[in-house]
């Protein structure tokens, strides 16, 4: 059975005690709409039921339209019927059920507190648009910071990281899909209050189960894609242990210099497989070859260096790689034509190419291996400074340091050390001489 730590129990705890304090009844003389309640509880019940089977993600309109059409202490009860029946996969089933009825129940809460305090409900009630929008907005935008702050306590309290950490980025990357959920969640509450009653509202969630559909597919695709290229940078990794880690920090440093670059965001991902991708021929290289202790012969170094276009075969079939295949066949090449495969130059060497053989080179020099000692970064970078117009792209090596002095960066150590005292082993391919080769 999985533990949950200590501390994810004290804060399941926690939120547990203030969703029942949330959920208390009301003044006397408050009347509750106990059948909206009850028809909206069971409507969001069935919606996350079958979002959750079929698609694997959450659904927020049911809940937001009980934000715009209930009582705070009303609206923080909708969550409960969902959370009690909904199957949960990874024992303890106890806390995690608590969990998943706590935290829904407090941030809808919280949106039904500030609509209600904005006189959104008279809004609702006339259908008076835009004027409806300002206190949906500000409810939208309360639901989506109570679910911020409580899922980076969790993540902080069950993974032991700084709540800085936790929280970083979470509100913005989460702010555009509950928006989209809370205009159909207004649009609802607007059309169960009006004329044509709850059965039309009901419509409403039509498109937003296909818009669901849409972002679970791409998602399942998008997870595909993560899962091709892992399984072949495992394999490399097992092969050449040599390097192990340095295809992720490959792809970290590219996407660094794409986004200092100004590049967007599809192609800043694409060159980050790119990246991570660069060595995949090695998988066609003899192994007693890239573990050779030595110098190579020249037969054995012109096998080595058919990697790049053995990686350009193995990946010709994988479509949403793109432009990376090209950084894959071509990141050894130089721009002063000197580099291999094909002995391009300049601007005949593609610019995922440029990109990556930088981001390759400065991990390779910045890493601790067991037959290299890590150079430091400020060392690596005027390496490269040094290497700029003859073998790799200024532009290139400029956005690398630009990204450095901005980001900083971590090397890590990618093989076991040599014994104290020892010296380093020799690599037979030395990825390192000047720069790089």
């Amino acid at each position: 059975m999985e533990a949950v730590p200590a501390r994810a129990r004290a804060c399941v705890a926690g939120a547990a005690v203030l969703a029942a304090l949330c959920a208390l009844p009301p003044p006397a003389g408050t009347p509750v709409p106990w059948a909206q309640l009850t028809a909206l509880a069971a409507l969001y019940a069935l919606c996350d039921q079958v979002v959750r089977r079929r698609f694997g993600g959450t659904f927020y309109p049911v809940l937001l339209a009980g934000a715009f059409l209930l009582p705070p202490a009303a609206a923080a009860l909708v969550p409960l019927p969902a959370a009690l029946l909904s199957p949960v996969e990874h024992a303890p089933a106890l806390p995690r059920r608590v969990w998943r009825a706590a935290r829904p129940s407090l941030a809808v809460w919280a949106a039904a507190r500030v609509h209600h305090a904005l006189d959104g409900e008279a809004a609702v009630d006339d259908s008076a648009f835009p004027y409806a929008l300002l206190p949906a907005g500000a409810a939208v935008l309360a639901f989506c910071l109570v679910l911020t702050l409580l899922d980076g306590a969790m993540h902080a309290a069950a993974d032991r990281v700084p709540l800085r950490r936790a929280w970083r980025g979470v509100f913005g990357r989460s702010l555009a899909p509950v928006a989209a959920h809370g205009l159909a969640g207004l649009m609802t509450a607007v059309l169960w209050r009006s004329p044509y009653g709850p059965v039309a509202a009901l419509l409403v969630l039509l498109p937003m189960g296909v818009s669901c559909w849409v972002f679970a597919q791409y998602h399942r695709e998008r997870a595909a894609h993560q899962a091709t290229i892992r399984a072949l940078v495992q394999a490399v990794d097992i092969k050449d242990g040599y390097t192990r880690g340095h295809s992720e920090r490959v792809g970290r440093a590219s996407m660094m210099i794409a986004r200092q670059l100004g590049m967007d965001d599809a192609r800043v991902e694409v060159l980050r497989f790119a990246g991570i991708l660069h060595d995949v021929g090695k998988l066609g290289v003899p192994t007693r070859l890239l573990r050779k202790d030595g110098p190579l012969t020249p037969e054995e170094r012109r096998i080595i260096e058919l990697h790049p276009e053995y990686g350009h075969e193995m990946t010709r079939g994988i479509s949403f790689l793109g432009e990376a295949r090209a950084a894959i066949l071509h990141h050894h090449e130089r721009l002063d034509g000197s580099g291999y495969p094909y002995g391009l130059a300049g601007s005949q060497i593609p610019e995922c190419a440029r990109l990556v053989a930088v981001a390759d080179a400065f991990d390779a020099m910045t890493s601790t291996r067991s037959y290299s000692r890590a150079r430091p970064v400020e060392t690596a970078v005027a390496e490269l400074e040094r290497c700029a117009g003859v073998q790799f792209d200024p532009r290139m090596v400029g956005a690398l340091a630009a990204a450095l002095r901005r980001h900083g960066w971590h090397p890590e150590v990618t093989a076991d050390e040599p014994a104290a005292g020892g010296p380093p082993r020799q690599r037979a391919h030395g990825r390192t001489t000047g720069a790089h080769r």
